[in-house]
């Protein structure tokens, strides 16, 4: 989906000129102040070159289930999640958010996704009960951000979902939904929020009738949120160490790396493709990558970009994914490096001249009890039994 987004047309509004968002509004004046207003109120970001698939028939909890990472044959009603499709080597290949609404489950992923998605989809049918198709046209993807984020969504007249990944109808003949999100919470960060807020932080996607996008903006507009464009998105979105499909990962991504086990991935559900690498990395090893918060010194003119090296002793032990300026982190960027990097070593991230230190946020690291994988553990016991 290429098409620039209505409104780019508003006063003020500043278009994404490259990447995997042109075409949507990158801010909206002054995007530092929208990042505070996403971490102490509510915004609202158009995302609506994210591409939606939707999957009605029978047979489409029990299908997907065959097919995707995530545990969905009895995804009830108004629940979601996210999955992942993999590929036989058990690299990530897809990412999807995934609601049940209407007796149809709707998958919005990363832009230039879908037809690769539904193409698999469509042969892996055989006689399912199921009728995958392209919802692009249909629905886009709007995003609501921040603490007041409940009270936004009761004001515009919109159903509030209980936990996060739950979903509803909108109101309306139009169709669509609401889903509510985690909230974008920087891990770098603990402070706690202000008075009359929940505790939890919290975020909505609403996937509203495409042609109707400009009216739920206003709606929503009205009804207290504050406009923002993709680049305080991001910011946040790297804070809070939420890989992007794509930007953070790359062909060589098995999930146990990017911190999609449990979120995306069920580790006892029954067969897909894929699997083996997942309970193998699980249950006898670890990932040889981990995705860190990187601290870098690189200046505001020259941000790092995908893919650029991550070097220790001149040394490439890892690659860039996203990098940004946070309005309270500043320089930060997402990163995929080596396990054995020491959380406290000099790094130089980007290239050429983009090349500045860097170092690792500690707080991005989940830390490690020693102990070994339970696959390990039992593969000890048995030779101690023989």
């Amino acid at each position: 989906m290429t098409a620039r987004s209505p409104l780019l047309g508003l006063p003020g509004v500043v278009a994404v000129e490259e990447g995997p968002d042109v075409g949507l509004p990158l801010h909206h004046g002054d995007p530092q102040a929208e990042q505070r207003t996403m971490d102490r109120a509510a915004a609202v970001v158009d995302r609506s070159n994210r591409e939606v698939i939707a999957v009605p028939g029978e047979d489409r909890l029990s299908w997907l289930h065959l097919l995707l990472t995530q545990h969905v044959s009895e995804l009830p009603g108004g629940a979601g999640t996210e999955a992942l499709v993999l590929d036989l080597n058990g690299r990530v290949e897809h990412h999807a958010v995934l609601s049940h609404v209407a007796d149809t489950v709707w998958l919005d992923v990363e832009p230039g996704t879908s037809a690769g998605l539904l193409d698999y989809l469509e042969k892996m049918r055989f006689w399912s009960k199921v009728e995958p198709r392209s919802a692009t046209e249909e629905l886009a993807v709007l995003s609501l951000v921040g603490p007041d984020t409940a009270q936004v969504l009761s004001a515009a007249g919109i159903p509030v979902p209980d936990e996060d990944y739950g979903s509803a109808a909108l109101p309306g003949e139009g169709g669509g939904l609401v889903r509510r999100m985690p909230g974008l919470a920087a891990v770098a960060l603990s402070t706690p929020l202000s008075a009359g807020h929940e505790s939890k932080p919290m975020a909505a996607d609403l996937l509203v009738p495409r042609a109707e996008l400009v009216d739920w903006w206003t709606r929503l507009r009205s009804a207290g949120a504050a406009p923002a464009g993709v680049m305080a998105y991001e910011a946040l979105r790297v804070g809070a160490l939420r890989p992007r499909l794509g930007l953070d990962t790359d062909e060589r991504t098995i999930p146990h790396e990017v911190g999609w086990i449990g979120s995306a991935v069920h580790l006892t559900k029954g067969c897909y493709r894929g699997q083996e690498t997942v309970a193998r990395v699980a249950n006898l090893g670890r990932p040889p990558r981990r995705l860190v918060l990187l601290h870098t010194d690189a200046g505001d003119e020259e941000l790092l970009e995908p893919g650029d090296p991550v070097t220790l002793a001149d040394r490439t032990v890892g690659r860039v994914g996203t990098a940004v300026l946070h309005h309270e982190l500043g320089g930060v960027a997402l990163a995929l490096v080596k396990r054995s990097v020491p959380v406290d070593a000099d790094l130089v991230a980007g290239a050429d001249q983009r090349a500045a230190p860097a170092r690792i946020d500690p707080d991005s690291v989940v830390a490690e009890d020693g102990a070994e994988p339970p696959g390990r553990r039992a593969q000890a016991r048995a030779g101690r039994v023989r």
